[in-house]
Parts: C-alpha cells; structure tokens; sequence
C-alpha cells in the first residue's frame, strides 16, 4: 500500500493541473469549488469560482447577499440548486458563529446542500480529517484497479478508505480525483502513462469498468413567448427545484399550442420564431418560441438571473 500511495503523490506532485483553487487552505473557497465541482468539469468550473469570489470573497459577504445577486453571479454555471443551498448555508453558519466552517464530516454533511462528496472533500482538503472521498472519477479508478464492474456506494466507500492515505488525506483525495480526471477516463485512458498500472487488474480491458448506466431522457414539449416592449422584455419569476429564485419568460410545458399564453396576456397573436432544444437531466425539452408586442412593464434581460434556457430563448426572440 505504501508504494501504491508514494507512486501516486509522486505523479500529483508532477503532473497535477494549475487550478485557481489547487492549494488553497480557506475552507470557504475550497466549499466554493467543491460545490461546483459536484455537476461541472474543473475547467468550466474554474472562471464561475474567480467570478464568484471576486463577488463574494468570504462566507460573510455570501451571507449578507440577496439570494437574486448571488444567482446573478451564478449565471450560466446551471444546477441553480447549488448556489441556492449554498447561500442558505452561508447565512445558517453565520448565524450561528460557526467561523469560518464545521471541521468535522458529521457537521458539515448536516448543511443544505452538502452531501457525502462535498463533506468529505471539505473535512479532509480544509481540515485534514482522514475521510476518503469518493466521486465518479473515483469510482472509475477503484472499479477498474479492483476489477469490480458494480458496486454498491458502500462497497465504493470501503475501497476508497482502505486506499486513503491518513497521513495526507486532503492531497491523497485530490491526487485520485486527479488520476481519474486526465488519466484513467471513461474511454481511451492513458494506461501506458498510469502510476497505478502495475496494481491495475483491469488494464487491458479498463473501458468495461464499471459498468455504463443508462440514462433516460423524457422528451418534453413546451411554448414559450418572449414579450419585448419600449422598456425592455416582459419577465417573471420561475419557481420549483430546477430553476427557482430565477427569472424567465413566460413558458408552458406538454403543449405545442400559444393559445394559453395569448389568453394569459390577453394577446390575439405572435410570431411563430421556431424550436430551441435544451436538456435537463431527466428532461429533453423542445421549445416552440413566439414572439409579441408588449405594452407593459419590461425588465433589461441582462439585470436578472436566466437560466441557460431562458437566455436560449432570448437569443432566438433576438431580446439578448
């Protein structure tokens, strides 16, 4: 195991991407990136965490925050969820005079938003509690260095702290990441160049492990009417898990038909512009947009948080 573990660090130490985030102690911008690493690749992540922390450079500044300014400053970065229980969180740790965070993985798995992933990243690279992170690079590495195609997220942990080095538990958790995000990934890994190979059981044949999972997208069909008068484009707020607390046009899902809408704003017709597409995780949503004359209040696009579909949605009306 010693060697296993030395000839890891050695290749990190050598190899390891210049990421804006990659030694930093502060357990708040470390949070920042992990919580942004839970549904973003490192460098897409990488400009929305400077642009974040430009905004909001301590958890304090996050707290006093409106929930609209930090999903303005979320924009585009998507899973609006995360900047919502992050804000949430921020401001139950403040009130709370927890400075600057809990150390512990039992404490800080308890706050919105952070789950398993995130906890462990946070305890062990902030605080160096000897807890084993385990994320889908991870569980890439250990399926194939094991040869085991499908197991369980308690197996995966298991074999993730039998590996952990609790000496270095932070820097070992970033070196595995680290392997799985540029060495060992889901089609053509650079065997030839892994400081795992000589332990890997399943070198010859890595791209069966683990096993793929299917994923099923439920095609969705919706209209939407972008309303654009003198003092800008009619907006209102979105609600719901996916894209609460931001704004959008007005949007109807399950119908082809802009009938409901024009009624809505006592409207008599649009102009058909045609489809957008978007994808959701669970959703393929196709998007039949209108656009209408409005002679009521509007909102500059560009003042309040979009989502990516919304701002799709804009670009077709050509309002953004």
């Amino acid at each position: 195991m010693n060697n296993l573990q030395n000839a890891l660090f050695a290749w990190y130490h050598n190899n390891k991407r210049a990421l804006p985030w990659r030694g930093e102690k502060d357990p708040y911008r470390i949070l920042l990136s992990e919580v942004l690493l839970q549904q973003t690749r490192a460098e897409q992540a990488a400009p929305y965490y400077q642009k974040f922390l430009q905004r909001f450079p301590t958890l304090k500044s996050l707290a006093r925050a409106s929930l609209e300014d930090v999903l303005l400053v979320w924009q585009g970065a998507g899973y609006y969820s995360r900047a919502r229980n992050l804000h949430k969180l921020a401001r139950m740790v403040v009130s709370h005079s927890r400075a600057p965070l809990p150390a512990k993985y039992a404490e800080l798995i308890e706050l919105p938003g952070i789950g398993p992933y995130t906890a462990t990243a946070v305890a062990s690279i902030g605080f160096g509690e000897p807890v084993a992170v385990v994320d889908g690079n991870v569980r890439r590495v250990i399926a194939r260095l094991f040869a085991k195609k499908d197991l369980s997220a308690s197996q995966y942990q298991k074999k993730a702290d039998g590996l952990l080095s609790k000496d270095s538990p932070g820097d070992w958790n970033q070196a595995l990441m680290e392997l799985g995000a540029t060495v060992c990934v889901p089609k053509n890994p650079k065997c030839t160049v892994c400081p795992l190979a000589r332990w890997c059981k399943r070198k010859k044949l890595p791209e069966k492990y683990p096993k793929a999972k299917t994923k099923v997208q439920k095609p969705v069909k919706a209209v939407a009417l972008v309303l654009i008068g003198k003092s800008g484009v009619f907006l209102e707020a979105r609600n719901g898990t996916v894209l609460g607390g931001l704004w959008g046009v007005p949007l109807q899902e399950d119908t082809k038909e802009i009938g409901e809408l024009l009624r809505r704003y006592h409207l008599k017709q649009a102009d058909y512009l045609g489809p957008i597409t978007h994808n959701f995780t669970h959703k393929k949503l196709t998007v039949h947009v209108y656009r209408a004359g409005w002679k009521g209040p509007g909102i500059k696009p560009e003042d309040k948080p979009l989502s990516v579909l919304d701002r799709k949605i804009l670009r077709k009306a050509h309002a953004l």
